[in-house]
């Protein structure tokens, strides 16, 4: 009979072997988990917006001198 896998990570704040059956996976404690959300609720995280394509906005931004070549 197959055993139930768990995997070995490591939490994100601290970095001690969490196991991901354990009751505050990812996290190893309430206190790991409660630092990891000051860290959202105060900005230090960031999710960054996409990048534009140089060429595009060349374009956007020229657009009569695309019409005096016609």
């Amino acid at each position: 009979m197959p055993r139930k896998r768990t995997l070995k990570l490591r939490c994100p704040i601290c970095k001690k072997t969490v196991k991901s059956g354990d009751p505050e996976f990812p996290f190893c404690s309430d206190r790991c988990r409660t630092i990891d959300l000051g860290k959202w609720a105060s900005g230090a995280y960031v999710i960054p917006s996409p990048i534009g394509d140089a060429e595009e906005q060349i374009r956007e931004s020229t657009p009569e001198d695309q019409d005096e070549d016609l």
